[in-house]
């Protein structure tokens, strides 16, 4: 090789160092961008405050969390910590808020139809085939027709399959349905249609406020949602009379609902995170939840000295007519709830009919078990 060469090769392999540097420094002032971009944070507000279901929105919360790393957080905000409840939709509808965790009869006054996804008439089934419908018997599109009527801005995913909550506390055991007339007792959604129509005061208030209310003699009788939230409440100190078992709200769930100009701009990915971590949460709740409630209400009986009863079925019968009569007289004014109805019905006559047919006789092997 020459001198001439390799001059020119030298001169050659320090002009492509050069480049090659200057990219390089490029790229590692480009780099921290990349690396220090914050995730999108969503501010999502529960409907409570604490106990066992502002513990189901936090396992939302941190599934969601876990799963989107560093792309996409929430911050859950307890209850009022922004609005009050009664206006969670409005605010994630405005984008006030972005999300909120509660249940659809919280809402049920903009339309009687939003109480058909939470807290209907029972047609046989329970929460997990009322699930089944909003997944893939024609809920969630009649769900999003509802809120196209109603113009607002939302994207909601239903999760959380509740056992039929009790008939709730009483001042004595009730015996017979004709005990209920003239009580006044406190509920919410539908079921207020309902146990005004078998001839009960129906006084709607927020969780929070029942045991005061019937401690001072506002109410005579009340219903939450299950034994543990109702032992955090302290309903065990103004009443010993718990009964379990009703038609008056047999299947609800939890709403999570987003504003959906945010939830529209998120990735695909992010947007998949919050739908698939809202079904997951079917699974948790019901793990979870059954079993403290079973080892609530054993703690209710064996150290508050509480008398639990299964309801008559002569309450939960004139409570299956009155449903007839309310949502008969509602589907007249409603054609839309008269439809959801409608889907309803043909969904749960077929499924059930399956599962009732299939289903053994639990009751039978748990009493050869455990007598």
């Amino acid at each position: 090789m020459t001198k001439t060469t390799k001059a020119v090769s030298r001169r050659k392999f320090i002009k492509s160092g050069a480049v090659a540097a200057g990219a390089a420094g490029a790229a590692t002032l480009a780099m921290p961008n990349i690396a220090t971009a914050a995730p999108t944070t969503l501010k999502i507000q529960a409907a409570w405050g604490g106990g066992i279901f502002l513990e189901n929105a936090k396992s939302y919360v941190d599934r969601v969390n876990k799963m989107a790393g560093k792309g996409l957080k929430i911050d859950l905000l307890s209850v009022n910590s922004v609005v009050k409840t009664s206006q969670m939709q409005d605010a994630v509808h405005r984008g006030v808020l972005d999300g909120a965790h509660y249940v659809p009869a919280y809402w049920y006054s903009k339309s009687k139809a939003a109480s058909l996804f939470g807290t209907g008439p029972c047609f046989g089934w329970s929460a997990q085939e009322m699930l089944g419908w909003i997944h893939y018997g024609g809920g969630k599109a009649l769900f999003e027709e509802l809120m196209s009527s109603l113009g607002l801005n939302l994207v909601s995913f239903f999760n959380s399959p509740m056992p039929a909550q009790p008939l709730g506390w009483f001042k004595e055991e009730v015996k017979d349905s004709s005990q209920m007339k003239g009580l006044k007792y406190r509920t919410v959604g539908l079921a207020a249609n309902v146990l005004q129509e078998m001839g009960m005061a129906v006084v709607q208030l927020p969780g929070g406020e029942i045991q005061p209310a019937m401690k001072s003699g506002l109410i005579d009788a009340a219903e939450f949602n299950n034994p543990t939230s109702d032992s955090d409440f302290g309903m065990q100190d103004v009443s010993k009379h718990y009964h379990l078992a009703s038609f008056h709200q047999s299947q609800e769930c939890f709403e999570v609902t987003f504003n959906k100009k945010k939830f529209d701009s998120l990735s695909k990915e992010l947007q998949a995170i919050l739908e698939y971590a809202s079904e997951a949460e079917n699974s948790n709740f019901y793990w979870n939840n059954t079993l403290r409630y079973a080892d609530d209400l054993i703690k209710l009986k064996e150290k508050h000295g509480v008398n639990v009863y299964r309801t008559p079925d002569s309450v939960m019968k004139d409570q299956l007519k009155a449903w007839d009569v309310v949502v008969d007289q509602i589907s007249k004014e409603d054609p839309f709830f008269a439809k959801v109805v409608k889907s309803q019905k043909t969904y749960a006559k077929k499924v059930m009919n399956y599962l009732l047919l299939n289903q053994p006789d639990y009751g039978i092997a748990y009493k050869h078990h455990f007598g």
